[in-house]
């Protein structure tokens, strides 16, 4: 990474401006791979800036026009985006986690996974801003330094995804954005304008698109388990290959008939009903969005691409389950049993496992707790951004590339676990 003084800064602003109106002394910006964190950018006219694999993560951009820009491999993560101007512009393999893109203009917009293919501009071969001969050469090399972070060593099949997960585009202007393969999981596009838009293979599970503008969309092979999609005109799109969530009343009268006996078995304290007995029940793709399911069984279930948003599932045993791709975004797992369960690619964001409160048979705290269990999980891959992970076992664990940004590990069992960017711990 390079840094930037602010005068340095400053002036490569000055020169850029210059250079978009053609005013002597002009130069284009280029803040490839410049560390740029937190970095006030509103209201700038960056039109064909690069900013190949610049770190402007907490950044604000808010208003900034952007048309055109190479931005491949970004990292604008929790950055403030709103109202800008992004029409054209190279957004492939960027982080763009949480980002707010709030009416923004992303009309064009390349957000495929990130290869070496030409991309934006550049794919089109057209436009003033598209490079070629030495240019062209100097912004693939760019390029390929930035997918090697992305990278960090290992291969992606089909390159890095572009990762808008839990990104903010209400009202944005999405009309002919290539989002093939981007990752969209709880993103809320709401009253977004989609016209035109590719979003095949897209992964929605979890995110909002009520109201959205859908004219022409496609949605092949998407994944839109637990995707919202209230007042929205679906004739004129493409999504009959989608993979959309199972509705309980889909998977059979046992499971109906268990999940029903269980939360009347909650609700009464254990009076009424019964404990849900759900060992090796095939629940994936299932529709569980705010389900109670504490202290049912559950142990090697197929819980795939489950929808599991806000699910209450507190003590649960869970024990073997396959959760792989699944959406617990908000879920309470409190002292939880998760050994060797499989969670790769899960969306734990702000999930509780930290100790759940141990009550007597009236309901009454006892004053004692029970840790949750995941010992032996493999958890590749899993978002863990602000989870609670307090005095949680994760020994033998595998989170290997997991994002644990801000998630609390305060008095977990880290023994042997396989940590990102780390050999596993002794002990």
């Amino acid at each position: 990474m390079s840094f930037f003084r602010p005068d340095q800064l400053a002036e490569v602003l000055d020169r850029h401006a210059r250079w978009v109106k053609g005013q002597p002394g002009g130069a284009r910006a280029n803040l490839a791979m410049a560390d740029l964190e937190g970095a006030d950018l509103s209201q700038r006219d960056l039109r064909g800036a690069r900013l190949v694999g610049a770190r402007l993560a907490r950044g604000r951009l808010n208003g900034t026009n952007l048309a055109g820009a190479d931005l491949f491999g970004v990292d604008l993560r929790d950055a403030d985006i709103s109202r800008a101007n992004l029409t054209q512009t190279d957004l492939r393999g960027a982080r763009l986690r949480a980002a707010d893109f709030s009416n923004a203009n992303l009309k064009g917009a390349d957000l495929r996974a990130g290869t070496l293919e030409p991309g934006g501009s550049a794919r089109r071969g057209s436009g003033p801003d598209a490079p070629s001969g030495q240019d062209g050469e100097s912004a693939r090399q760019l390029h390929k330094a930035a997918l090697a972070r992305l990278q960090n060593g290992t291969t992606a099949e089909g390159g890095i995804p572009t990762d808008l997960t839990g990104a903010t585009l209400c009202g944005a202007n999405l009309s002919d954005a290539d989002l093939t393969g981007a990752v969209l999981q709880n993103a809320d596009l709401s009253g977004a304008v989609l016209n035109g838009a590719d979003l095949s293979g897209a992964r929605l599970n979890g995110a909002n698109l009520s109201g959205a503008s859908l004219d022409g969309t496609r949605f092949d092979k998407a994944d839109m388990v637990g995707t919202r999609m209230a007042d929205c005109d679906l004739s004129s799109t493409r999504i009959a290959t989608a993979q959309m969530t199972r509705p309980i009343d889909s998977m059979g009268s046992e499971i109906q008939r268990a999940i029903f006996d269980h939360e009347r078995w909650i609700d009464s304290v254990g009076q009424r009903g019964q404990r849900a007995d759900l060992d090796g029940a095939d629940l994936s793709r299932a529709d569980l969005r705010n389900v109670n399911l504490s202290a049912a069984s559950l142990r090697g279930a197929n819980l795939s691409a489950a929808a599991l948003t806000g699910a209450r599932l507190m003590m649960t045993d869970l024990s073997g389950a396959n959760l792989e791709g699944a959406n617990l975004m908000g879920a309470d797992l409190s002292g939880a049993n998760l050994s060797y369960a499989v969670l790769t690619n899960a969306d734990l964001t702000r999930v509780r496992l930290g100790p759940a409160a141990i009550k007597d048979p009236s309901g009454r705290p006892t004053g004692r707790s029970w840790a949750a269990n995941l010992m032996g999980a493999d958890m590749r891959g899993a978002l863990l951004v602000g989870t609670c992970l307090v005095h949680a076992n994760l020994s033998d664990a595998n989170l290997d590339s997991a994002d644990l940004d801000g998630a609390d590990l305060a008095g977990a069992k880290l023994q042997r676990a396989m940590l990102p960017g780390r050999p596993p711990r002794r002990g």
